[in-house]
């Protein structure tokens, strides 16, 4: 199973694309932005999942979900935001553009696996 991390953190990238390793995902592509994502998407197979940081440049998160959720495609793609923005507007707005969970940095590998579970997306372990 695919899965995909979208930050313009490196270092958020890393930790992010461990944990789907981890929690048995056979490939995680990497992006650093929401244009680099959609590139990268557009250009393969649909991944089971992606994990989109809300404020990076050129292409923000919010902006890329809008995207994805725009081409059926990616209809059975899960859209998981992860990012630091907390307020109430800022999830109503990612819910609005088709982003299927929310989780708030920062996050523990639980949440991740809590949140892919109520997606469906955690691949079976061994």
């Amino acid at each position: 199973m695919r899965a995909m991390v979208v930050d313009d953190s490196r270092a958020m990238r890393s930790i992010l694309s461990k944990m789907l390793l981890q929690l048995g995902f056979g490939e995680v592509v990497e992006a650093e932005h929401g244009r680099h994502a959609l590139d990268r998407l557009q250009a393969g197979e649909p991944p089971a999942v992606v994990l989109i940081d809300w404020n990076m440049p050129v292409m923000n998160g919010l902006d890329l979900i809008e995207a994805l959720r725009s081409e059926s495609r990616f209809d059975q793609t899960r859209l998981l935001m992860v990012t630091s923005e907390t307020d109430a507007r800022h999830v109503y707005a990612a819910l609005k553009a088709g982003v299927d969970e929310y989780a708030m940095k920062p996050v523990t590998r639980e949440v991740i696996e809590d949140k892919l579970t109520m997606l469906g997306v955690v691949p079976a372990l061994g």
